[in-house]
């Protein structure tokens, strides 16, 4: 049961990142995106409004998946958490500041300029060390004997394989930015022109990125993966370049700004899912002068029937969730019209 229930929650916690990387990844895309496709008062009304009834759900997904870790995976928890402590706090600072700056925007125009510089420094934040996290992790990190966290603070995490990783990861917020943008830009728009041609040159720059990590991980990080998976790291390198290829074909020649943001939503949990089958059962690598070793769900999972009640309870909060984003999306669906921007 114990061996069950770890594997399940190793494959479950990179569902919620992946949940996270999708729903939130446009939000922090557009953030980032804001001062170069809108240009003026409205256009950037509309990109606030674009993601203003769905941001704080989708931030949701990131909270459950580090209490997640905690909960299933203690020690891995407290690893990351404490050898990432500073830029654990800068993303956090960035979350804050995007939030602040988000709600006092509309109604403190004399300080407009500095609410729109905090919502791109608070998009642009998360959106790049988060990514740069996900490749210490996966590259491994210098482990003392009690699993701690031996390296230079911040520092010793900015590596040219993890920068990588970050840009891969900003690159893909970015393209899924503009790929809402342009999904919920009005019709005609010159708002939603800047964004169609923002999305391809993004995608495939991502592209280019994915093809150069991934040589990389497998060339010179050299991270011993399960030979087991191997089929299935295949089948989702192939579906990250298959859904953005996708996403370019059918937003380029058909036009069609909804295949194009599922497609391009497809290529996010297509990584995320290399990633976990590139990782397991590793939750966090050490690094070859580690004293520690790496840790893994075998010797840092809760027990079994910590996970069992997890497990559980995850079976009721799981649809309740997933019914909230239906009824919010689904009420908010559609192109933003003049009158939604009253508030924004």
């Amino acid at each position: 049961m114990f061996e069950f229930f770890g594997v399940l929650w190793f494959f479950l916690i990179f569902v919620l990142i992946a949940g996270y990387f999708v729903l939130d990844g446009f939000d922090l895309g557009i953030g980032v995106l804001s001062p170069f496709i809108a240009k003026n008062d409205g256009e950037r009304a509309v990109l606030r409004r674009a993601i203003g009834p769905v941001w704080d759900g989708n931030e949701v997904w990131l909270l459950t998946a580090g209490g997640a870790l905690f909960a299933a995976f203690p020690d891995a928890y407290a690893t990351t958490f404490s050898g990432f402590y500073l830029a654990v706090m800068l993303v956090l600072f960035g979350l804050i500041v995007r939030a602040v700056s988000f709600e006092f925007r509309a109604g403190d125009p004399a300080w407009a300029k500095l609410w729109d510089g905090c919502f791109f420094v608070g998009s642009l934040l998360p959106a790049l060390l988060l990514g740069v996290a996900v490749g210490n992790i996966f590259a491994g990190i210098p482990m003392d004997g009690a699993g701690d966290y031996a390296g230079v603070p911040l520092l010793g995490l900015i590596t040219p394989f993890t920068l990588l990783t970050g840009l891969l990861g900003l690159v893909m917020f970015l393209a899924a930015g503009a790929a809402w943008a342009a999904l919920k830009a009005p019709l005609p728009s010159e708002l939603r022109d800047r964004a169609v041609r923002l999305r391809m040159p993004l995608q495939v720059i991502a592209l280019v990125l994915f093809a150069v990590v991934s040589v990389m991980a497998l060339a010179l990080v050299g991270t011993e993966m399960d030979p087991a998976l191997g089929a299935l790291r295949w089948l989702f390198a192939a579906l990250v370049v298959v859904g953005l290829a996708a996403s370019v074909v059918v937003g380029r020649f058909q036009g069609d700004d909804l295949k194009a943001f599922l497609a391009q939503s497809a290529a996010m949990i297509a990584l995320v899912a290399l990633l976990a089958c590139s990782m397991f059962p590793v939750l966090v690598n050490a690094t070859p002068d580690s004293v520690g070793p790496a840790i893994t769900i075998f010797n840092a999972a809760s027990s079994g029937l910590s996970l069992m009640w997890m497990t559980i309870i995850l079976c009721i909060g799981l649809p309740l969730v997933l019914v909230y984003h239906v009824i919010v999306y689904r009420t908010f669906r559609g192109r933003v019209k003049p009158e939604d921007l009253t508030h924004y």
